[in-house]
């Protein structure tokens, strides 16, 4: 009598379970996209499939806006930053528009330089952020101007956005938005394309303006792109209203966006997603070691949006599909 033995009968416990685990895990065929690039595919994987597993009750998304939730270009063409949006003839003199050119000139490429470390860059963004707002102070911009000049512009979120913030609205997931950006105007592009959920919640730099709507300062601490772990842990408060959701998805375009996750308490998975739509060959290997999934020159939200469906419902999945 032949005897057939059965290998898996023989197999470690651990190694069955892992087996298992790969059996039913649902493979995210936009991971294989040639723009998407990442570290460790399998720790990306297993993370998300802990996160199904814990389902959206268990999940906060916290991101970062310009350049992030909104498109970097659109038919070769740089689109603008809240910022940028208010240099507008309507709002600001032509001097103004050349010294703020001047201080992009300048502070961007700092911003982006791979060679430099956080730490350094620090003192540079500070000025730069400093200097931009007393300019615009010095315009006394009116508030009742803002609707228009964000309707004027060239402006856009990235393809899928109604998707993504609408998912996130139906399963009552918050979406925290830690901007270094101008607040104001940031709701009113989130306002025009009508996804302002309930669900939203914003941390940025918010214009004070006097009884007659006109700009007389900002308010409270300046956030600019490297300073937002000392915003994170600042703003705890804030984040501990998200308290019993330990999985993050963090999605940012700067290595400074690393930190905005730093106030959650009792984090048990956080996900990192990184926009790189900039020099992209100088700076791939900074994201790629930091950032567990990185995007490159990816205007879409094809990816967070592709998490999300493996993290929600399957009738969800299909939504997201007729949605698309």
């Amino acid at each position: 009598m032949q005897i057939y033995h059965i290998p898996w009968i023989y197999t470690p416990v651990r190694t069955v379970l892992a087996i298992w685990h790969q059996l039913t895990k649902t493979e995210i065929t936009e991971l294989t996209k040639g723009s998407v690039m990442m570290r460790e595919r399998s720790r990306v994987e297993d993370t998300i499939y802990s996160m199904q597993k814990a389902g959206p009750d268990s999940l906060q998304v916290i991101s970062d806006f310009d350049m992030t939730l909104t498109r970097f270009s659109h038919k070769g063409k740089r689109l603008p930053t809240t910022h940028n949006i208010l240099n507008n003839r309507l709002l600001i003199n032509e001097d103004s528009t050349k010294k703020m050119k001047e201080l992009l000139n300048t502070y961007y490429p700092i911003e982006i330089d791979p060679s430099l470390s956080p730490e350094e860059k620090l003192p540079y963004m500070v000025t730069w952020w400093t200097e931009v707002h007393e300019l615009l102070i010095q315009q006394r911009i009116r508030k009742d101007m803002l609707a228009q000049v964000v309707r004027e512009s060239s402006a856009m979120l990235r393809e899928g956005y109604r998707v993504f913030f609408d998912c996130l609205a139906e399963h009552r997931v918050p979406l925290l938005i830690f901007s270094a950006g101008v607040a104001d105007v940031l709701e009113e592009v989130i306002r025009q394309n009508d996804v302002f959920h309930p669900n939203l919640h914003i941390i940025s730099n918010y214009m004070d303006f006097d009884h007659t709507g006109v700009l007389q300062a900002f308010k409270g601490q300046l956030i600019h792109s490297y300073n937002k772990r000392d915003g994170a842990l600042s703003h705890a408060t804030a984040l501990r209203e998200l308290h019993g959701r330990p999985n993050v998805l963090l999605l940012g375009d700067s290595l400074g966006d690393l930190n905005m996750a730093d106030g959650v308490s009792e984090a048990q998975n956080i996900l990192t997603v990184g926009f790189l739509n900039d020099q992209v060959e100088e700076r791939k290997e900074s994201y790629i070691n930091s950032f567990d999934i990185v995007l490159l020159k990816d205007e879409t939200m094809d990816i967070p949006n592709a998490i999300l469906r493996h993290i929600v419902s399957p009738e969800m999945a299909s939504k997201v599909q007729r949605k698309k």
